[in-house]
């Protein structure tokens, strides 16, 4: 079994797609990278996670921060195109598609129980963005003792602000930040 596995965050239309409310600036230019690595874990036989946000259609499961804007425009909402992972990631047979409605991608959710049943020692993590999803799940993964690699330009957040403050507090965990050139120039 695989020691390693490849989470991609939350890369839904509703956080992509230029005409969405939610759309997160910096999420279109990360593509090409993901694409790259998730081309490379899928020839590795590595298992992938897409790990999704969900909301009640009535937002009964929202975070109560988000509840307001949620009523306003809702997002994220099942059967819904916005709440589809975007064409260029779209999963493959065998992939796992992990549903949550907190930041992190651990909470409440499957994500640690299928990663302990797989013996995964090691998540890399990408997709968007960095003050909420990315940087909750990098910290609970720590936290739960998994080796967490980020990377670090198949990341997005809505500036560049954003981004460089929340790297240098992941790499201040001991999470291993790197770029995609770099990733790939190991062997996985």
């Amino acid at each position: 079994m695989s020691k390693k596995a490849l989470l991609i965050i939350d890369m839904q239309n509703d956080f992509v797609l230029p005409s969405s409310s939610q759309c997160v600036k910096g999420a279109r230019k990360i593509i090409p990278n993901l694409q790259r690595v998730l081309k490379r874990f899928r020839e590795k036989g590595e298992p992938v996670f897409h790990i999704i946000r969900e909301y009640r259609a009535d937002g009964s499961d929202i975070e109560k921060t988000r509840l307001q804007s949620f009523l306003n425009r809702s997002y994220c909402v099942p059967n819904t195109k916005g709440c589809k992972i975007i064409q260029e990631l779209t999963p493959e047979d065998g992939e796992y598609t992990i549903i949550k409605n907190r930041f992190s991608g651990f909470m409440q959710t499957e994500l640690e129980f299928i990663l302990r049943r797989l013996k995964i020692k090691e998540i890399v993590v990408c997709g968007i963005q960095y003050p909420n999803c990315i940087r909750a799940t990098v910290f609970d993964g720590v936290a739960l003792g998994f080796d967490v690699t980020l990377i670090s330009d198949a990341t997005g957040a809505q500036s560049t602000k954003v981004a460089e403050a929340n790297l240098y507090d992941i790499a201040n965990i001991g999470v291993e930040c790197v770029s995609t050139e770099s990733l790939l120039n190991r062997t996985l």
